[in-house]
Protein backbone atom coordinates (compact mmCIF):
# COMPACT_ATOMS: atom_id res chain seq x y z
CA UNK A 1 0.00 0.00 0.00
CA UNK A 2 3.11 2.51 0.58
CA UNK A 3 4.06 1.80 -2.96
CA UNK A 4 0.69 2.68 -4.19
CA UNK A 5 0.27 6.04 -2.14
CA UNK A 6 4.20 7.57 -3.32
CA UNK A 7 3.15 6.80 -7.11
CA UNK A 8 0.15 8.00 -6.58
CA UNK A 9 1.96 11.21 -5.23
CA UNK A 10 4.43 11.00 -7.65
CA UNK A 11 1.40 11.27 -9.94
CA UNK A 12 0.17 14.50 -8.49
CA UNK A 13 3.80 16.23 -8.29
CA UNK A 14 4.06 15.83 -11.94
CA UNK A 15 1.13 17.12 -12.48
CA UNK A 16 1.29 19.87 -10.43
CA UNK A 17 4.98 20.88 -11.68
CA UNK A 18 3.67 21.09 -15.15
CA UNK A 19 1.37 23.53 -15.00
CA UNK A 20 2.82 25.76 -12.22
CA UNK A 21 6.62 25.13 -13.61
CA UNK A 22 8.67 26.96 -16.14
CA UNK A 23 7.41 25.34 -19.34
CA UNK A 24 6.47 27.68 -21.41
CA UNK A 25 7.75 28.36 -24.61
CA UNK A 26 9.38 31.45 -26.18
CA UNK A 27 7.00 34.06 -27.49
CA UNK A 28 6.75 32.86 -31.14
CA UNK A 29 7.87 35.34 -33.94
CA UNK A 30 7.53 33.37 -37.79
CA UNK A 31 4.76 31.81 -39.27
CA UNK A 32 5.52 28.29 -37.03
CA UNK A 33 2.44 28.61 -35.05
CA UNK A 34 1.22 25.19 -36.53
CA UNK A 35 4.81 23.54 -34.64
CA UNK A 36 3.95 25.07 -31.52
CA UNK A 37 0.17 23.46 -31.66
CA UNK A 38 2.00 19.76 -32.80
CA UNK A 39 4.00 19.94 -29.76
CA UNK A 40 0.99 20.66 -27.56
CA UNK A 41 -1.01 17.75 -29.18
CA UNK A 42 2.19 15.29 -28.50
CA UNK A 43 2.29 16.43 -25.25
CA UNK A 44 -1.28 16.31 -24.16
CA UNK A 45 -1.20 12.27 -25.93
CA UNK A 46 2.00 11.27 -24.42
CA UNK A 47 0.39 12.99 -20.58
CA UNK A 48 -2.62 10.96 -20.90
CA UNK A 49 -0.21 7.47 -21.48
CA UNK A 50 1.32 8.87 -18.85
CA UNK A 51 -1.14 9.49 -16.53
CA UNK A 52 -3.18 6.25 -17.59
CA UNK A 53 0.09 3.79 -16.86
CA UNK A 54 0.48 5.95 -13.84
CA UNK A 55 -3.34 5.20 -12.58
CA UNK A 56 -3.15 1.47 -13.93
CA UNK A 57 -0.28 0.50 -11.99
CA UNK A 58 -1.24 1.76 -8.47
CA UNK A 59 -5.01 0.12 -9.08
CA UNK A 60 -3.14 -2.70 -9.68
CA UNK A 61 -0.94 -2.85 -6.90
CA UNK A 62 -3.69 -2.24 -4.48
CA UNK A 63 -5.94 -4.49 -5.99
CA UNK A 64 -3.08 -7.57 -6.44
CA UNK A 65 -1.06 -6.93 -3.52
CA UNK A 66 -0.30 -9.68 -1.72
CA UNK A 67 -2.37 -12.13 0.10
CA UNK A 68 -1.78 -15.61 1.78
CA UNK A 69 -4.97 -17.29 0.92
CA UNK A 70 -4.94 -15.86 -3.01
CA UNK A 71 -3.30 -17.64 -5.78
CA UNK A 72 -2.47 -16.35 -9.26
CA UNK A 73 -3.94 -16.60 -12.58
CA UNK A 74 -2.71 -18.10 -15.62
CA UNK A 75 -3.99 -15.94 -18.36
CA UNK A 76 -1.91 -16.48 -21.72
CA UNK A 77 -4.09 -14.43 -23.53
CA UNK A 78 -6.94 -11.85 -23.85
CA UNK A 79 -8.04 -10.66 -27.08
CA UNK A 80 -10.58 -8.32 -26.05
CA UNK A 81 -8.23 -6.54 -23.91
CA UNK A 82 -5.45 -7.14 -26.50
CA UNK A 83 -7.79 -5.44 -29.31
CA UNK A 84 -8.11 -2.58 -26.77
CA UNK A 85 -4.53 -2.05 -26.25
CA UNK A 86 -3.69 -2.16 -30.26
CA UNK A 87 -6.76 0.14 -31.14
CA UNK A 88 -5.80 2.52 -28.60
CA UNK A 89 -2.12 2.81 -29.15
CA UNK A 90 -2.88 3.35 -33.03
CA UNK A 91 -5.25 5.88 -31.86
CA UNK A 92 -2.03 7.56 -29.88
CA UNK A 93 0.05 7.20 -32.78
CA UNK A 94 -2.09 8.65 -35.59
CA UNK A 95 -2.51 11.51 -33.19
CA UNK A 96 0.79 12.58 -32.45
CA UNK A 97 2.39 11.47 -36.45
CA UNK A 98 -0.85 13.18 -38.83
CA UNK A 99 0.14 16.58 -37.44
CA UNK A 100 3.50 15.93 -37.89
CA UNK A 101 3.43 15.25 -41.42
CA UNK A 102 1.07 17.94 -41.73
CA UNK A 103 3.41 20.78 -40.76
CA UNK A 104 6.44 18.69 -42.75
CA UNK A 105 4.60 18.83 -45.92
CA UNK A 106 4.79 22.91 -45.27
CA UNK A 107 8.69 23.19 -43.70
CA UNK A 108 9.54 21.13 -47.61
CA UNK A 109 7.46 23.65 -49.41
CA UNK A 110 9.43 27.00 -49.97
CA UNK A 111 7.22 30.17 -51.15
CA UNK A 112 8.35 31.26 -54.51
CA UNK A 113 9.07 35.03 -52.83
CA UNK A 114 11.80 33.51 -50.46
CA UNK A 115 14.55 35.75 -49.89
CA UNK A 116 17.76 33.12 -49.84
CA UNK A 117 19.90 33.83 -46.98
CA UNK A 118 23.43 32.15 -46.65
CA UNK A 119 24.69 31.24 -42.65
CA UNK A 120 28.01 29.92 -42.66
CA UNK A 121 29.10 28.65 -39.57
CA UNK A 122 32.78 28.06 -38.02
CA UNK A 123 34.10 27.15 -35.03
CA UNK A 124 32.67 29.00 -33.32
CA UNK A 125 30.72 31.47 -34.80
CA UNK A 126 28.63 32.87 -37.74
CA UNK A 127 28.58 34.86 -40.81
CA UNK A 128 25.98 35.57 -43.15
CA UNK A 129 25.41 36.28 -47.00
CA UNK A 130 22.71 37.68 -48.75
CA UNK A 131 21.91 38.53 -52.51
CA UNK A 132 22.74 41.86 -53.99
CA UNK A 133 20.49 43.41 -56.57
CA UNK A 134 19.98 40.62 -58.98
CA UNK A 135 18.21 38.87 -55.68
CA UNK A 136 20.86 35.94 -56.62
CA UNK A 137 23.09 34.28 -54.30
CA UNK A 138 26.65 34.16 -56.47
CA UNK A 139 28.20 30.27 -57.06
CA UNK A 140 30.49 28.89 -54.04
CA UNK A 141 32.86 26.49 -53.62
CA UNK A 142 34.48 25.30 -50.62
CA UNK A 143 38.28 24.94 -52.52
CA UNK A 144 38.13 28.53 -52.39
CA UNK A 145 37.56 29.31 -49.06
CA UNK A 146 40.65 31.47 -47.88
CA UNK A 147 41.33 34.50 -45.50
CA UNK A 148 40.98 36.52 -48.57
CA UNK A 149 37.26 34.93 -49.35
CA UNK A 150 36.07 33.63 -46.26
CA UNK A 151 32.81 32.33 -48.35
CA UNK A 152 34.38 30.54 -51.19
CA UNK A 153 32.76 32.92 -53.67
CA UNK A 154 33.30 32.09 -57.15
CA UNK A 155 34.70 35.47 -58.77
CA UNK A 156 34.84 34.68 -62.12
CA UNK A 157 30.61 34.57 -61.40
CA UNK A 158 28.91 38.00 -62.16
CA UNK A 159 25.95 37.05 -59.70
CA UNK A 160 28.40 37.06 -56.58
CA UNK A 161 29.96 40.16 -57.33
CA UNK A 162 27.16 42.13 -55.76
CA UNK A 163 26.35 40.13 -52.78
CA UNK A 164 26.31 41.55 -49.34
CA UNK A 165 28.56 39.84 -46.78
CA UNK A 166 28.38 40.62 -43.16
CA UNK A 167 31.05 38.96 -41.14
CA UNK A 168 29.57 39.33 -38.02
CA UNK A 169 27.53 37.38 -35.97
CA UNK A 170 24.63 40.11 -36.54
CA UNK A 171 22.03 39.04 -39.44
CA UNK A 172 19.29 41.35 -40.12
CA UNK A 173 16.24 40.38 -41.51
CA UNK A 174 12.84 41.85 -42.97
CA UNK A 175 9.88 41.42 -40.84
CA UNK A 176 7.07 39.55 -42.91
CA UNK A 177 9.46 38.64 -45.64
CA UNK A 178 9.69 34.74 -46.23
CA UNK A 179 13.37 33.44 -45.74
CA UNK A 180 15.19 30.48 -47.35
CA UNK A 181 18.17 29.88 -44.91
CA UNK A 182 20.68 27.96 -46.70
CA UNK A 183 23.00 26.32 -44.38
CA UNK A 184 27.42 25.42 -44.75
CA UNK A 185 29.88 24.39 -42.16
CA UNK A 186 33.25 25.02 -42.89
CA UNK A 187 34.39 22.43 -40.15
CA UNK A 188 32.76 20.24 -37.80
CA UNK A 189 28.26 19.88 -37.49
CA UNK A 190 26.59 22.61 -36.04
CA UNK A 191 23.30 24.02 -35.47
CA UNK A 192 21.13 27.15 -36.97
CA UNK A 193 18.68 27.63 -33.68
CA UNK A 194 16.48 30.79 -33.15
CA UNK A 195 13.36 29.43 -30.40
CA UNK A 196 11.19 31.82 -31.61
CA UNK A 197 11.20 30.99 -34.65
CA UNK A 198 10.82 27.21 -33.85
CA UNK A 199 12.52 25.85 -36.65
CA UNK A 200 16.10 24.82 -36.78
CA UNK A 201 18.60 22.89 -39.08
CA UNK A 202 21.75 21.32 -38.92
CA UNK A 203 24.91 22.75 -40.85
CA UNK A 204 26.73 19.78 -42.21
CA UNK A 205 30.16 19.92 -43.67
CA UNK A 206 29.91 19.13 -47.43
CA UNK A 207 26.36 19.77 -47.94
CA UNK A 208 24.00 23.01 -48.33
CA UNK A 209 20.92 22.08 -45.77
CA UNK A 210 18.48 24.49 -45.71
CA UNK A 211 14.83 25.26 -43.90
CA UNK A 212 12.54 28.65 -44.13
CA UNK A 213 10.61 30.80 -41.84
CA UNK A 214 8.67 34.11 -41.77
CA UNK A 215 9.68 36.58 -38.88
CA UNK A 216 6.55 37.87 -37.94
CA UNK A 217 7.41 39.92 -34.82
CA UNK A 218 10.21 43.07 -35.19
CA UNK A 219 12.79 42.18 -32.28
CA UNK A 220 16.15 40.97 -31.45
CA UNK A 221 16.44 37.26 -31.24
CA UNK A 222 19.71 34.92 -30.53
CA UNK A 223 21.21 32.50 -32.41
CA UNK A 224 22.07 29.62 -31.13
CA UNK A 225 24.32 26.50 -32.14
CA UNK A 226 22.18 23.33 -30.94
CA UNK A 227 24.39 21.07 -31.64
CA UNK A 228 27.95 19.97 -29.46
CA UNK A 229 30.81 21.22 -32.00
CA UNK A 230 33.76 21.72 -29.53
CA UNK A 231 35.51 23.47 -26.69
CA UNK A 232 33.65 26.84 -28.06
CA UNK A 233 30.00 25.59 -28.37
CA UNK A 234 29.10 27.36 -25.59
CA UNK A 235 29.54 30.86 -27.00
CA UNK A 236 28.42 30.03 -30.76
CA UNK A 237 26.07 32.55 -30.33
CA UNK A 238 24.48 35.01 -33.06
CA UNK A 239 21.68 37.67 -33.26
CA UNK A 240 18.70 37.97 -35.76
CA UNK A 241 17.04 41.54 -35.81
CA UNK A 242 13.75 41.43 -37.19
CA UNK A 243 13.63 45.10 -38.72
CA UNK A 244 10.50 46.81 -41.13
CA UNK A 245 11.30 47.02 -44.82
CA UNK A 246 12.84 50.84 -44.52
CA UNK A 247 15.10 50.10 -41.63
CA UNK A 248 16.12 46.67 -43.27
CA UNK A 249 17.46 48.30 -46.40
CA UNK A 250 19.38 51.20 -45.03
CA UNK A 251 21.40 48.10 -43.27
CA UNK A 252 21.82 45.85 -46.47
CA UNK A 253 22.80 49.28 -48.69
CA UNK A 254 25.47 49.94 -45.91
CA UNK A 255 26.91 46.10 -46.01
CA UNK A 256 30.05 45.59 -48.77
CA UNK A 257 29.60 43.70 -51.56
CA UNK A 258 31.98 40.65 -52.78
CA UNK A 259 33.32 43.07 -55.64
CA UNK A 260 33.95 46.03 -52.47
CA UNK A 261 35.47 43.36 -50.35
CA UNK A 262 37.96 42.36 -53.37
CA UNK A 263 38.67 45.92 -54.55
CA UNK A 264 39.69 46.30 -50.94
CA UNK A 265 42.15 43.66 -50.93
CA UNK A 266 43.79 44.41 -54.01
CA UNK A 267 43.82 48.14 -52.37
CA UNK A 268 45.59 46.62 -49.42
CA UNK A 269 48.05 49.15 -47.59
CA UNK A 270 49.11 46.86 -45.32
CA UNK A 271 53.21 46.42 -45.15
CA UNK A 272 54.78 43.14 -46.79
CA UNK A 273 55.60 41.91 -43.43
CA UNK A 274 52.18 42.33 -42.17
CA UNK A 275 50.81 40.49 -45.53
CA UNK A 276 53.13 37.83 -44.35
CA UNK A 277 51.55 38.02 -40.47
CA UNK A 278 48.32 37.47 -42.27
CA UNK A 279 49.18 34.67 -44.01
CA UNK A 280 51.24 33.05 -41.41
CA UNK A 281 48.40 33.49 -38.48
CA UNK A 282 45.97 31.53 -40.89
CA UNK A 283 48.29 28.78 -41.87
CA UNK A 284 48.77 28.30 -37.78
CA UNK A 285 45.37 28.32 -36.86
CA UNK A 286 45.91 31.47 -34.87
CA UNK A 287 42.18 32.53 -36.50
CA UNK A 288 40.23 30.03 -35.18
CA UNK A 289 40.49 31.47 -31.66
CA UNK A 290 41.49 35.02 -32.09
CA UNK A 291 40.62 37.15 -34.75
CA UNK A 292 39.65 40.75 -35.08
CA UNK A 293 36.18 39.97 -33.08
CA UNK A 294 34.74 38.49 -30.18
CA UNK A 295 35.69 35.04 -28.80
CA UNK A 296 35.75 33.08 -26.41
CA UNK A 297 38.49 31.01 -26.86
CA UNK A 298 41.11 33.81 -26.99
CA UNK A 299 41.85 37.74 -26.57
CA UNK A 300 40.58 39.26 -29.70
CA UNK A 301 44.02 40.83 -32.24
CA UNK A 302 41.12 43.99 -33.12
CA UNK A 303 43.30 47.06 -30.61
CA UNK A 304 45.28 44.28 -29.19
CA UNK A 305 48.56 46.59 -29.86
CA UNK A 306 49.43 48.51 -26.85
CA UNK A 307 46.20 47.52 -24.94
CA UNK A 308 46.44 47.16 -21.51
CA UNK A 309 45.24 43.37 -19.89
CA UNK A 310 44.27 42.04 -16.77
CA UNK A 311 45.54 38.68 -16.19
CA UNK A 312 44.61 35.38 -14.01
CA UNK A 313 46.60 36.26 -11.12
CA UNK A 314 44.68 40.05 -11.28
CA UNK A 315 48.05 41.84 -12.71
CA UNK A 316 48.11 44.00 -15.44
CA UNK A 317 50.72 43.95 -18.55
CA UNK A 318 50.61 46.00 -21.65
CA UNK A 319 49.75 44.25 -25.13
CA UNK A 320 53.74 45.17 -26.64
CA UNK A 321 55.99 43.45 -28.42
CA UNK A 322 57.82 41.59 -25.40
CA UNK A 323 54.68 40.42 -23.98
CA UNK A 324 52.82 39.37 -27.63
CA UNK A 325 56.28 37.09 -28.29
CA UNK A 326 56.05 35.75 -24.92
CA UNK A 327 52.34 35.31 -25.18
CA UNK A 328 53.04 33.30 -29.05
CA UNK A 329 56.41 31.46 -27.07
CA UNK A 330 55.25 30.33 -24.06
CA UNK A 331 51.25 30.98 -24.05
CA UNK A 332 50.68 29.29 -20.29
CA UNK A 333 53.22 32.26 -18.49
CA UNK A 334 50.08 34.54 -18.40
CA UNK A 335 47.15 33.98 -19.25
CA UNK A 336 44.85 36.86 -19.90
CA UNK A 337 41.32 36.55 -17.75
CA UNK A 338 38.30 35.09 -18.32
CA UNK A 339 40.11 32.84 -20.93
CA UNK A 340 41.23 29.14 -20.47
CA UNK A 341 44.99 27.62 -20.84
CA UNK A 342 44.43 26.05 -23.90
CA UNK A 343 46.91 27.63 -26.15
CA UNK A 344 49.86 25.76 -27.32
CA UNK A 345 53.04 27.26 -27.36
CA UNK A 346 54.62 27.87 -31.01
CA UNK A 347 58.61 27.29 -31.91
CA UNK A 348 57.94 30.38 -34.65
CA UNK A 349 61.09 32.53 -35.33
CA UNK A 350 61.63 35.91 -34.79
CA UNK A 351 60.77 36.93 -38.38
CA UNK A 352 58.01 34.91 -37.74
CA UNK A 353 56.88 36.56 -34.75
CA UNK A 354 57.73 39.61 -35.97
CA UNK A 355 55.19 39.24 -38.89
CA UNK A 356 52.74 38.30 -36.75
CA UNK A 357 52.73 41.56 -34.30
CA UNK A 358 52.86 43.48 -37.35
CA UNK A 359 49.64 42.11 -38.81
CA UNK A 360 48.11 42.61 -35.46
CA UNK A 361 49.55 46.18 -35.19
CA UNK A 362 47.92 47.17 -38.63
CA UNK A 363 44.99 44.93 -39.45
CA UNK A 364 43.62 45.50 -35.31
CA UNK A 365 44.92 49.10 -35.09
CA UNK A 366 46.53 50.15 -31.82
CA UNK A 367 44.72 50.43 -28.50
CA UNK A 368 46.02 53.78 -27.28
CA UNK A 369 47.17 56.60 -29.42
CA UNK A 370 49.07 58.51 -26.69
CA UNK A 371 52.64 57.55 -25.95
CA UNK A 372 52.16 54.44 -23.21
CA UNK A 373 53.59 53.84 -20.14
CA UNK A 374 56.44 51.74 -19.39
CA UNK A 375 55.88 48.24 -19.63
CA UNK A 376 56.61 45.92 -16.53
CA UNK A 377 60.17 44.47 -16.07
CA UNK A 378 59.84 41.31 -18.65
CA UNK A 379 58.15 37.75 -17.09
CA UNK A 380 60.93 34.87 -18.18
CA UNK A 381 58.47 32.47 -17.04
CA UNK A 382 56.31 31.01 -14.33
CA UNK A 383 56.78 31.47 -10.56
CA UNK A 384 59.71 29.89 -9.01
CA UNK A 385 60.25 27.58 -6.44
CA UNK A 386 62.95 26.22 -4.97
CA UNK A 387 61.45 21.95 -5.14
CA UNK A 388 61.94 21.14 -8.32
CA UNK A 389 58.40 21.06 -10.63
CA UNK A 390 56.43 17.92 -10.48
CA UNK A 391 56.86 16.80 -14.43
CA UNK A 392 53.17 16.57 -15.65
CA UNK A 393 51.94 13.13 -17.58
CA UNK A 394 48.77 11.89 -19.15
CA UNK A 395 45.79 13.98 -19.62
CA UNK A 396 47.71 16.53 -17.36
CA UNK A 397 50.42 17.10 -20.00
CA UNK A 398 47.71 17.22 -23.08
CA UNK A 399 46.11 20.08 -20.92
CA UNK A 400 49.12 22.24 -20.34
CA UNK A 401 50.77 21.85 -23.65
CA UNK A 402 47.08 22.92 -25.52
CA UNK A 403 46.27 19.39 -26.99
CA UNK A 404 43.24 19.07 -25.75
CA UNK A 405 42.27 22.54 -27.04
CA UNK A 406 41.88 20.68 -31.09
CA UNK A 407 42.06 17.14 -29.69
CA UNK A 408 39.18 15.55 -27.58
CA UNK A 409 39.41 12.10 -25.10
CA UNK A 410 35.94 10.94 -25.30
CA UNK A 411 35.39 10.71 -29.45
CA UNK A 412 33.40 13.92 -29.80
CA UNK A 413 34.32 16.18 -33.06
CA UNK A 414 36.90 19.39 -32.59
CA UNK A 415 39.07 20.63 -34.89
CA UNK A 416 41.88 17.94 -35.14
CA UNK A 417 41.11 14.20 -34.13
CA UNK A 418 39.46 12.68 -31.13
CA UNK A 419 42.09 10.28 -29.54
CA UNK A 420 39.76 7.71 -28.22
CA UNK A 421 40.35 4.86 -30.78
CA UNK A 422 42.71 6.45 -32.64
CA UNK A 423 45.82 4.48 -31.82
CA UNK A 424 46.06 1.55 -34.03
CA UNK A 425 42.73 2.44 -36.29
CA UNK A 426 43.49 3.42 -40.27
CA UNK A 427 43.70 6.76 -41.17
CA UNK A 428 42.97 8.31 -44.59
CA UNK A 429 45.48 10.75 -45.49
CA UNK A 430 44.81 14.28 -47.25
CA UNK A 431 46.92 12.86 -50.33
CA UNK A 432 44.32 9.86 -50.44
CA UNK A 433 47.01 7.40 -48.66
CA UNK A 434 45.86 5.40 -45.83
CA UNK A 435 47.74 4.46 -42.30
CA UNK A 436 47.80 2.81 -39.03
CA UNK A 437 47.83 5.05 -36.40
CA UNK A 438 50.65 2.84 -34.53
CA UNK A 439 53.47 4.53 -32.17
CA UNK A 440 55.66 5.34 -35.03
CA UNK A 441 52.72 6.93 -36.83
CA UNK A 442 51.75 8.63 -33.84
CA UNK A 443 55.59 10.12 -33.15
CA UNK A 444 55.66 11.59 -36.74
CA UNK A 445 52.15 13.41 -35.89
CA UNK A 446 53.60 14.79 -32.42
CA UNK A 447 57.12 15.58 -34.33
CA UNK A 448 56.09 16.95 -37.68
CA UNK A 449 52.05 17.64 -37.80
CA UNK A 450 52.18 19.30 -41.18
CA UNK A 451 53.57 15.44 -43.02
CA UNK A 452 50.59 13.61 -42.35
CA UNK A 453 47.40 15.28 -42.85
CA UNK A 454 44.48 13.15 -41.49
CA UNK A 455 41.92 14.06 -44.43
CA UNK A 456 38.69 16.04 -42.92
CA UNK A 457 40.76 18.45 -40.66
CA UNK A 458 42.40 21.53 -41.41
CA UNK A 459 46.60 21.65 -41.33
CA UNK A 460 46.74 23.87 -38.73
CA UNK A 461 48.67 21.93 -35.51
CA UNK A 462 51.84 23.62 -34.85
CA UNK A 463 54.67 22.03 -33.91
CA UNK A 464 55.00 21.87 -29.86
CA UNK A 465 57.89 21.95 -28.59
CA UNK A 466 58.33 18.69 -26.32
CA UNK A 467 61.23 16.46 -24.88
CA UNK A 468 61.71 12.61 -25.62
CA UNK A 469 60.13 12.07 -22.27
CA UNK A 470 56.90 14.34 -23.09
CA UNK A 471 56.43 12.80 -26.49
CA UNK A 472 56.41 9.28 -25.12
CA UNK A 473 54.11 10.35 -22.66
CA UNK A 474 51.37 11.55 -25.18
CA UNK A 475 52.06 8.56 -27.00
CA UNK A 476 51.23 6.28 -24.08
CA UNK A 477 48.05 8.17 -23.64
CA UNK A 478 46.65 8.13 -26.67
CA UNK A 479 47.08 4.32 -26.85
CA UNK A 480 45.62 3.97 -23.50
CA UNK A 481 42.20 5.03 -25.29
CA UNK A 482 42.71 2.86 -27.58
CA UNK A 483 39.14 1.36 -28.03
Amino acid sequence: MAVAIILFLILVASVVFHFVGPWDLPPLASNWGDIDLTIGITLLVTGLVFLAVMLFTVLAIIKYRYRPDRTADYEPENKKLETWLTGLSALGIIAMLAPGLYVYSDVVSVPDDALEVEALAKQWGWAFRLPGDDGVLGKSDVRLVSADNPFGLDPLDPASQDDRLIQTPTLHLEKDQPVHALLRSLDVLHNFYVPQFRTKMDAVPGIVSSFWFTPTVAGEYEILCAEYCGVGHFNMRGKVIVQPQAEYDRWLAQQPTFAEAQLALAQNTMSPLAKQGEKLATEQGCMGCHGFAASPLGPSWAGIYGRTGIMSDGSELIADDAYLTQSIREPAAQIVQGYANVMPPYDLSDKQIEALIAYMKEKGGAALSEPQPSPPPPITGTASSDAPAEALTGADLAQAKGCLACHSLDGSTMIGPSWKGLAGSERTLLDGTTVVADTDYLRRAIVEPAVEVVEGYPPVMPVVSLTEAEIQDLINTIESLKE
